[in-house]
C-alpha cells in the first residue's frame, strides 16, 4: 500500500524577514539611535555583538545578498505556473501559506527599502536640501 506523501513547501517567509532585518540592525538601528542622541547606547551595542561590525563594515555586501535573497523569494512567490493541489483541504493550506509568505516578503521589502534609504540616501538628501 502506497501513501500519499506530501512535500512540504520551503518557508521563504521567515528567512526572508530575518535577512531584511540584519539590513535594519546593521544600518538603520544606529542611525536612528545616534540621531536620538544615544551614541553611547550604539557603542555599547557595537562593543558587546561583533557582528554588528561585521555587517556594517560590510554594508554594501549585505544589502547585496539580502536583495540577491529578496529577488529569489519574489521569484519563488509570484513565479509563472505556480498552482495549488486541487484537493480541498490542501488547496486551503497552500492558499493560506501563499498569504502569509506574501505578508512576510512585503514586510521585509518595506524593511529592506527603508533600510536602503536610511543608509545611503537619508544623509545626500538632507545636506542637499539643507535639513541635516
Amino acid at each position: 500500500m502506497t501513501t500519499n506523501r506530501i512535500k512540504k513547501p520551503i518557508k521563504w517567509g521567515w528567512l526572508i524577514l530575518f535577512t531584511s532585518s540584519a539590513t535594519l540592525v546593521c544600518c538603520v538601528i544606529p542611525i536612528v539611535l545616534v540621531s536620538l542622541g544615544m551614541g553611547a547606547v550604539v557603542a555599547a551595542l557595537y562593543g558587546s555583538l561583533p557582528f554588528l561590525t561585521f555587517l556594517g563594515v560590510y554594508k554594501s555586501w549585505t544589502f547585496t545578498v539580502t536583495a540577491a535573497i529578496l529577488l529569489l523569494a519574489a521569484w519563488a512567490l509570484y513565479r509563472p505556473g505556480r498552482v495549488c493541489p486541487t484537493d480541498s483541504t490542501l488547496a486551503k493550506a497552500c492558499t493560506s501559506a501563499h498569504k502569509w509568505n506574501s505578508r512576510l516578503f512585503w514586510v521585509s521589502v518595506s524593511l529592506w527599502g527603508f533600510s536602503f534609504f536610511a543608509a545611503y540616501l537619508l544623509l545626500p538628501l538632507g545636506q542637499q536640501f539643507g535639513f541635516l
